[in-house]
């Protein structure tokens, strides 16, 4: 299955409690910190509800 690399991009001041606590449950907290999900369906609806916070791209599983 592919992965997908999440990149913080925005900040979270001034979100709602559900986009904050979706970050932390993806890993993410800070600008800029990254990590890698598999990809799910369940991990493309959590992106889908920070889109405008996040950068995501594909990565090779090699």
């Amino acid at each position: 299955m592919a992965q997908l690399k999440v990149t913080q991009t925005r900040s979270t001041i001034g979100g709602k409690q559900n986009q904050r606590e979706t970050l932390a449950t993806l890993g993410l907290g800070r600008i800029g910190k990254s990590t890698v999900q598999e990809d799910t369906p369940g991990v493309r609806g959590m992106i889908r509800v920070v889109a405008h916070l996040v950068s995501v791209e594909e990565v090779d599983e090699s």
